[in-house]
């Protein structure tokens, strides 16, 4: 979609804004594109470095571009958003920001369940039946973008086991095949250990968010995920709506 043209009458400030802003939504500078030096745009526009600083400074605070010492001006990477109250489709999340989805399995076996995934899952304890194990990766534009470990019930979701899971990703095929009726979420800001930071592409410690998701179909566990994503590239968002008062 073409970009609409600013009034005539808007200063070369709001001008130059509006122009940059279009320019990064086109994606005529894509994500990482590292713009000129600030006087060499300044020059090409026809404008003071002031002028251009603070267009460049109003940019950086509305999250288009991040400026960094010495490496200079570079188009942000756009942060996905989840909604805190609904299970989340990675794939759509991705392709929802105009970047290419890829899942990647890692580990895929049949095992006993863990101690802290009995508590987490609400396993009965009597119970021996195995779970069905799941580690992946999922990308956008080849980057990792989110590393998930799963376990699977097979009594809740018997298909599962028939499932290689190499094409599709273990939530998408649960949305779309198991009618869960009840869900948990439990999210917590956690640092990248070894295993995290090498899946990820991240420094040791590197801030991550941690979403740990439940779910069940009339009382019994379904599935038990964490979902694990780099800090500075995804938010959650909810939106609430003011109760009304019984008159």
């Amino acid at each position: 979609m073409a970009a609409t043209k600013p009034p005539a009458n808007r200063s070369l400030h709001e001008q130059l804004l509006h122009e940059f802003r279009s320019d990064i939504i086109s994606q005529r500078w894509p994500p990482g594109y590292r713009l000129p030096f600030e006087t060499d745009l300044a020059d090409s526009h026809g404008v003071s470095r002031m002028t251009m600083n603070k267009v460049l400074t109003q940019l950086t605070r509305e999250g288009f571009l991040v400026r960094r010492r010495k490496l200079g001006t570079v188009v942000a990477r756009p942060h996905a958003q989840a909604a805190v109250m609904e299970i989340a489709d990675i794939a759509a999340e991705v392709q929802a920001l105009g970047q290419a989805y890829r899942f990647e399995l890692r580990e895929r076996k049949l095992r006993p369940a863990r101690p802290a995934e009995i508590a987490g899952a609400g396993i009965e304890e009597a119970s021996k039946q195995p779970v069905l194990y799941l580690l992946g990766i999922h990308f956008a534009d080849e980057q990792p973008f989110c590393r998930e470990e799963r376990i699977i019930n097979p009594e809740a979701a018997p298909g599962a086991l028939d499932q290689d899971f190499s094409t599709v990703a273990p939530g998408q095929w649960l949305l779309q095949e198991i009618p869960w009726s009840s869900a948990e979420h439990r999210i917590r800001a956690v640092g990248s250990g070894g295993a995290v930071a090498r899946d990820l592409g991240l420094q040791p410690g590197a801030s991550c968010l941690e979403v740990i998701r439940r779910t069940e179909i009339s009382g019994k566990w379904v599935t038990l995920a964490s979902q694990t994503y780099p800090g500075d590239r995804h938010e959650l968002t909810a939106r609430f709506e003011p109760r009304t008062e019984a008159g």
